[in-house]
Order: C-alpha cells, then sequence, then structure tokens
C-alpha cells in the first residue's frame, strides 16, 4: 500500500479500469473490483470538488457498475438517475467505461466540467434530474418514442427510496403497467436513509412490494450489492416483458467503506455522509480502505491491483468567508417560538439546512417532519392557518417555489397568513446545478396575493425582517435565505423595518447601485469601491422588499437624472429590476437618465461559486462595466 499524504489526491487511470474491463475473469468479480475502484475515484472527484454526496453514490454503485459492464451497450439500453444525488458514482463509472473523457475525473462541479446533479448536456447523460420523483414519467416518454420508432431496448432507471415520498412516482405507475412498458426496469436505492435522517423515522415507506404490485408491476427485492442477484433480478424482469419491473435493492448508505456504513457508526440522528466533501482524515482512511479490500481482490483473481495515480492538491482555495444566515435564523426563529406559541414549523426533510436542528429538540410537540412531500407539507400549513395556527414553512427554495406553487396559491386565495422559508436561494452554491439554484422564485411566488417576498443582507436585518413577519406582516411572507458564507463590506445596524423601504448603504452623486441580499449587496458594494478609484461616486441601496416597492422613498433617495442598475439574484425576467422599472414607469420615468438591469438570462450554469458569477457577468469586473456602459451619454 502506498503511503498516502494530505498534499495529494489519488485515483486509479484510465488503462487500470481499462484492463480491469479486458480482464479474463468471472463478470461478479469483474464488476466488484470495478465497482470499488470507480468508489475510490469518486470519493476523490467529491473531495476534489469540495461537495458531492458519497453515501448515496456508493450505495447505487455495484447496480450502475453491473449496467453499464454487462447491460448496456452503445446500440442498446439506456440509463439514468431519477434521484440525481448520486451524480459522482454515475460520472465515475462513465470516465471507467470510457464514456466520458477521463480528464472529467478532476472536473466535478466546474463550469466547464461535470455539473452537481446529471444534465443532458453532459456525455452520458439523457435527461436532467436532481428535481425528485420525475424518473419513471421520463422513462415512460424514452418508452413512447421508442415504441414509435422501433426500437428494441431496455430502459433502466435508478431511483432513491427518500423520493418514494414524492407523489409523482405513484402518478406514473398505473399506466405504465396499464401499457405494458416491459421494457421499463426500475431500481429503488433502499439505503434507508434520506437527506437527514432514516427514512423510517420521517414517512416510513411501509411495504414497497406490496405498492408497486398493486399497480401492476413486476416486483423484486434482493441485496443491492450482491451482483449475481443483480443479474438474476435483471433476467427475471426481461423475462416478464408484459409489465414494467421494479427490483427493490437493499443497500448500504457509504458502502464499501466501514465509517460510513450507518450501521457501524454512532451518529446523533443526521447521517454525516449524505453530502459534502469528507475531511482530510475520512478522505484518505476512505482511499485506504478500499484499496486494501481491492489488493483481496484483484490477488483472489490473480491479477496484480493497479497503483494509484496522483495529483498535487490545489493550496489556491479561497478562505472561507466569516457570515452565515443560518445561524441567525434559528435564533430568531427559536426566539420567536418561545414569545409565540401558536407558531408552528414544518420541515421537508432539510431541518439541518434550514436551520431547525434545534428547533425539532427544543419545540418537539411544535414541529412536524414533512418529508420530501411538499405539496403535502403546504396544504396542511393551509389548514393550520385556517385554524388561527402560524405555520413556518420549510425548504429548498427552488422547490418550496415551485412544486407546491398551486397548493401556496389555494392558501392565499383563503387569505389565511403563513410564512415561508426558502434556503439556498438564488444562483450560489453554483455547484449543485440548475436544478438547485432558485433563481425564478420571486416571480413564481411575488404574484400571489397576499404575499411579500424579502431577502435581508446581514443576519441582523435577517432577525428583524423574520420578527416583522411574525408580528407586523398581516398576510403571507415568503424568506429567501442565502445559504453559503459571505463577506460583510457594510455596516450592520438595528434600523427600523418599513414595508416597500431599503437602506442607503453608501452615497454618490453619479448614478445608483439597487441590490438585495448578501452576496448581490456584496458585489455591489465591491464594484462601487473600485468605482470610486476613478473618481465615480455610486450610491448603494440595500432592497429588501422584493415585490412591495415604496417608489416614492425610492426616488427621495436616487440621485437627481443619474443611472440606475438593479442587480437581480434571479433571472431578469420576473425579478426585483423589472418591478422597479415598472413602478418608475407608472412615477415618474424621469427620475432616472438611464435604466440597467443585470441578472440571468440563461439557465444557470453549474461550477465554482467565482466561476459562476464570471460566466453570468455578475462578477465585481462586469458590473463596473455596466455601470460605466450606464454612465454613458
Amino acid at each position: 500500500m502506498q503511503n498516502l499524504t494530505n498534499d495529494q489526491f489519488y485515483f486509479f487511470s484510465l488503462d487500470a479500469l481499462s484492463n480491469i474491463r479486458a480482464a479474463d475473469i468471472n463478470s461478479y468479480e469483474k464488476a466488484s473490483i470495478f465497482a470499488d475502484m470507480c468508489r475510490l475515484n469518486t470519493l476523490t472527484m467529491i473531495k476534489e470538488a469540495g461537495s458531492g454526496h458519497v453515501g448515496s453514490s456508493f450505495s447505487a454503485m455495484d447496480v450502475v457498475s453491473w449496467l453499464y459492464l454487462n447491460e448496456i451497450t452503445s446500440e442498446r439500453g439506456i440509463y439514468f438517475s431519477s434521484k440525481g444525488h448520486d451524480a459522482p458514482g454515475l460520472y465515475a463509472v462513465l470516465i471507467g467505461a470510457e464514456l466520458l473523457e477521463f480528464k472529467h475525473l478532476h472536473m466535478l462541479r466546474h463550469i466547464d466540467g461535470l455539473p452537481g446533479h446529471p444534465h443532458i448536456g453532459t456525455g452520458g447523460a439523457i435527461t436532467n434530474t436532481g428535481s425528485l420523483g420525475m424518473g419513471i414519467s421520463k422513462a415512460k416518454g424514452f418508452w413512447f418514442n421508442n415504441q414509435r420508432n422501433h426500437i428494441d431496448e431496455y430502459i433502466y432507471v435508478m431511483l432513491g427510496d427518500g423520493e418514494l415520498q414524492e407523489g409523482q412516482i405513484w402518478e406514473s405507475l398505473g399506466s405504465a403497467a396499464n401499457n405494458k412498458m416491459g421494457e421499463i426496469i426500475a431500481f429503488v436505492d433502499h439505503n434507508k436513509l434520506q437527506s437527514d435522517t432514516y427514512v423510517e423515522q420521517v414517512n416510513d415507506l411501509g411495504d414497497l412490494d406490496a405498492k408497486f404490485e398493486s399497480f401492476g408491476w413486476h416486483c423484486q427485492r434482493i441485496d443491492g450489492h450482491d451482483l449475481q442477484a443483480i443479474d438474476t433480478a435483471i433476467r427475471s424482469a426481461k423475462a416478464n416483458r408484459d409489465v414494467p419491473s421494479v427490483i427493490i435493492c437493499d443497500t448500504v448508505k457509504g458502502q464499501g467503506v466501514d465509517f460510513m456504513n450507518p450501521d457501524k457508526i454512532a451518529f446523533n440522528d443526521l447521517y454525516p455522509f449524505h453530502s459534502g466533501a469528507p475531511v482530510d482524515d475520512d478522505y484518505l482512511n476512505g482511499i485506504s480502505h478500499i484499496y486494501q479490500r481491492l489488493l483481496t481482490q484483484f490477488n483472489s483473481v490473480g491479477l496484480p491491483c493497479p497503483e494509484l495515480e496522483k495529483i498535487d492538491r490545489s493550496h489556491s482555495a479561497v478562505q472561507a468567508a466569516p457570515h452565515k444566515m443560518l445561524p441567525a435564523y434559528s435564533e430568531i426563529i427559536e426566539v420567536m417560538m418561545t414569545e409565540h406559541d401558536h407558531i408552528i414549523a414544518l420541515d421537508a426533510d432539510l431541518r439541518l439546512d434550514t436551520g431547525l436542528v434545534p428547533i425539532r429538540d427544543r419545540f418537539e410537540n411544535r414541529f412536524f417532519e414533512c418529508g420530501i412531500a411538499e405539496q403535502d407539507m403546504v396544504s396542511m400549513a393551509g389548514s393550520m392557518a385556517t385554524k388561527g395556527l402560524l405555520p413556518i414553512v420549510h425548504s429548498f427554495s427552488c422547490f418550496l417555489s415551485s412544486r407546491p406553487n398551486e397548493q401556496i396559491y389555494n392558501n392565499a386565495t383563503e387569505a389565511s397568513k403563513i410564512i415561508y422559508m426558502g434556503a439556498l436561494a438564488g444562483i450560489l452554491p453554483g455547484g449543485p446545478g440548475h436544478s438547485h439554484q432558485a433563481v425564478r422564485d420571486i416571480n413564481a411566488l411575488g404574484s400571489m396575493p397576499g404575499m411579500t417576498v424579502v431577502e435581508a443582507c446581514d443576519p441582523m436585518q435577517l432577525k428583524s425582517l423574520v420578527r416583522w413577519a411574525v408580528e407586523e406582516n398581516s398576510g403571507s411572507t415568503y424568506i429567501r435565505l442565502t445559504s453559503i458564507p459571505f463577506d460583510i463590506h457594510h455596516q450592520m445596524t438595528d434600523t427600523p423595518i418599513v414595508k416597500g423601504q431599503g437602506r442607503v448603504l453608501r452615497t454618490g452623486e453619479d448614478g445608483t447601485i439597487v441590490a438585495y441580499g448578501p452576496i448581490m449587496v456584496g458585489q455591489a458594494m465591491l464594484a462601487a469601491a473600485t468605482l470610486a478609484k476613478q473618481d465615480i461616486d455610486i450610491t448603494v441601496i440595500d432592497m429588501p422588499w422584493l415585490n412591495s416597492i415604496d417608489i416614492k422613498w425610492l426616488k427621495n433617495v436616487l440621485p437627481t437624472r443619474k443611472p440606475l442598475l438593479v442587480i437581480d439574484n434571479h433571472y431578469e425576467k420576473g425579478g426585483l429590476g423589472e418591478f422597479i422599472g415598472a413602478s418608475l414607469m407608472q412615477e415618474d420615468k424621469y427620475c432616472v437618465s438611464r435604466f440597467g438591469v443585470k441578472g440571468l438570462v440563461a439557465v444557470p450554469e453549474c461550477g465554482r461559486n467565482d466561476q459562476v458569477m464570471a460566466h453570468h457577468k455578475l462578477d465585481v469586473e462586469s458590473l463596473v462595466a455596466d455601470v460605466l456602459e450606464l454612465l454613458r451619454v
């Protein structure tokens, strides 16, 4: 075994992977070795990227490896993952099968590399996934096309067990059986854990076999790490071609590394290897653990185990920013629930990411874990609100604003008061990809009757906005929350909250930048400081109210007849910029000399945060150029 050090990343070369694929050995032994080699490469991909999903990549690895070594050829068979979290593992297999260029091994979550969740523009990816529940429906679409074009191939789709809480999965089953879509073979990666904790503690799935069979599906349950069982189950599925098949694979999250096995580690309710990159010690221990097992496997088939390749780690990583929103949110929600006993907190299997861990622990009878079922959660909140409770609903912004949009509108028609908190709001982090980048939520929720949309630019302002939403706002509030650490380039102050009125953070007579949230306010302040070096003085206004503007106040603080640029952490269509522009047209379009909006005009790219900001021209250099362009008469 090589001596592993903290200044290197370790991986198997393409030659090593090609050699095992070409080896004249038993197919089960080959797939087992190939899967472990891909596990090791996956661990390095995630460590090098700084984020990713190790646990579910490892639990699905044996099935995916078997499929690409034995069932899928360039002419027949297609595969995709519906759950999407296992993308790093899938990429490692595609690279090992030479369906993706080997250089991509070092490009996970890079803007010109591999997205955090599968994207159709990536080699080997046939559909976009990451938003859960769509897999069977998409498989049916592929089946229909194959029937129409007389293509005879099997369609393999991987589902997560937590994903089975999404209603679309169950909607999709009946017609697949009715139409005898026997070419569809679905796998359930039944590793028993979802984002936060055990599936059975969130929404127990019950008798899965009976559920699928009741819809007319051919159902089998196997050990998802037994390659012979995987092979036998696929053969059985193909022998029952008159009906679609599902193979429930009992798997282990983090399979292949003992200290990631939930049955072998002690963890306090929250499984530690769902997402994120392993710390240095865990990374090296994981590499060592997998490699030691491979030494035994190679020896058993009479082949030499290849040496690990290595590359130097980059030491150019940006230092972590000091400020975070989530601790402040946890603190103020705990205060609000202490002061107001009618507040109920609801969560969609994201309590770690929405700051609700201390809330669940302290207010157990006022905390409701709804699981991966946003529509159910929002409708529950609606009926709670009609009975005088104040529900605060939590999820990622990308999901909360879209999947239960109809249910939110139904609540709005009842004129009830609900607070919706959407974490992971905006274009950053860029690593997870467009399925998780919430850049259309202002538009999706801002037009709801009685809804006020807000985003704070610092922790102090966040606490004030939450208190305003609870105690002063008579209607509903949607709170956007930035999830990444950030720097603050302005003085935090506990200023009074007045609906529709922002804060002037910097004064200047040459023009104005309006922004919101910590990321874009920070960019605005840095751009203004850069312009000041060119003797251009720019006013910067923080506007936390995203669909409710006191336009008379805004006119009074704008430099008269000077350019105005609005920065949107959102698509330009339907964002704050459009709203301010329309308001100025109604009030006094001549109060500014020129007006511009800078936001997203295309689907957001996946990559490092600095790469994503530069690509969409939201970096400081691009914003300075935009202001200079507006200043030109």
